[in-house]
């Protein structure tokens, strides 16, 4: 037990509790629908914002080249896998759908380093980088309600 307005620690270090996002304003005010596709086209490329999702690592403590046939290298999509890159992105996806205390338990029990409460930027245990763009994670001030 901690004092009034201490947080848990886990490993050591403090846990940062989820806070919601500041207010925000789009370039150009968008549609809900026009949200919605964004959203989907960040969840569908999220590899290319920081951290990996899915990928390719070496059995066995060999190492093969690029050129060599990708039959000797083991694509992982696993939670059981070397690295935890699409665990790490399928909760903070499900975190950003969530309800505040929904979503820090999502992130909680990923093991996700949360390093702005906004979840904007957080780490996994390894140390890799996963940015969250403001409109994953709520929605502009200028928003288009469709008809």
């Amino acid at each position: 037990m901690g004092c009034v307005g201490s947080s848990q620690t886990k490993g050591g270090g403090t846990v940062k509790k989820i806070r919601k996002p500041k207010p925000w304003k789009n370039a150009q005010p968008i549609t809900k629908t026009q949200l919605m596709q964004m959203r989907d086209e960040f969840w569908d490329t999220a590899p290319h914002y920081g951290g990996q999702k899915g990928g390719f690592f070496f059995t066995f403590n060999q190492q093969w080249t690029i050129a060599e046939p990708s039959s000797k290298l083991v694509h992982f999509k696993n939670e059981n896998s070397f690295y935890h890159c699409e665990k790490i992105w399928d909760a903070l996806r499900a975190a950003s759908e969530a309800d505040l205390t929904l979503a820090q338990a999502i992130v909680d029990s990923a093991g996700v380093i949360i390093q702005s409460a906004d979840l904007t930027i957080c780490y996994d245990e390894r140390g890799a980088k996963y940015e969250l763009p403001n409109y994953v994670l709520s929605e502009p001030i200028n928003l288009i309600r469709d008809s």
